[in-house]
């Protein structure tokens, strides 16, 4: 897909990760829109803020009929509640289930058909190597970026008739707010994520491992399940 004269919306864009991506958008030439809950904290020179709460189905509605010129969709917004899945509050396991499935889920059944309208483009999803790794005390966050990784893939064969390529993102660990208390050697750049994610979807990679760790991760995916130490 040609990202110069491309016009995305891209979730979360006030901060981290989201940020740089629309940075990087409006540099290839891309018209943007950062959606946030807040748009008034979307400060990217270029971006045009978009209100857009990904579990309100009536914001993403209105997000929708606002950027109805959209031809790409980058789904990055995301939360990661710390909760277990044993005993974490159920509460906060919803919350990571309704921000990081049901979100995506529901911007891209709203977008698809304006992105369908407008003669086809991509959608992308911001998953992460712990949609395939998933310990314990992250249980409610990976589950939720599983349940991604399997949307992303069914979207890919429904959308793929309609002229729309969806592509999955995988890292570790990048170096925005949500990952303040991991060393940083454990760290990515996420400004240089953010450029391998627009060159998967420049080249329509149907899935970019941006880092060691979650090569080494989906590497491991054939091995047996290892059981508990005594």
């Amino acid at each position: 897909m040609e990202l110069k004269n491309a016009v995305a919306v891209v979730t979360g864009a006030n901060r981290g990760f989201g940020r740089h991506l629309a940075a990087q958008l409006v540099e290839r030439g891309a018209k943007v829109y950062g959606a946030a809950r807040r748009p008034e904290t979307v400060d990217v020179p270029g971006v045009i803020p978009l209100l857009l709460d990904v579990t309100d189905e009536a914001s993403i509605r209105e997000a929708t009929r606002v950027a109805s010129d959209t031809t790409l969709l980058i789904n990055n917004a995301g939360i990661s509640t710390g909760a277990t899945l044993l005993g974490g509050d159920m509460t906060e396991v919803r919350r990571d289930m309704e921000t990081n499935y049901f979100g995506p889920l529901a911007t891209t059944r709203s977008f698809a058909p304006v992105i369908e309208a407008n003669g086809g483009g991509a959608v992308l999803n911001v998953l992460s190597a712990l949609s395939w790794f998933h310990p314990a005390g992250l249980g409610s966050y990976a589950a939720s970026k599983a349940a991604a990784w399997a949307l992303t893939g069914a979207t890919r064969d429904e959308l793929a008739p309609r002229g729309i390529a969806v592509s999955a993102l995988h890292v570790g660990y990048m170096d925005t707010d949500m990952a303040a208390d991991v060393p940083a050697d454990q760290k990515v750049d996420a400004g240089e994520v953010a450029a391998q994610a627009l060159y998967g979807i420049e080249t329509g990679l149907p899935e970019v491992l941006a880092d060691e760790t979650s090569r080494h991760v989906k590497q491991s995916l054939a091995a047996a399940p290892q059981p508990n130490a005594d």
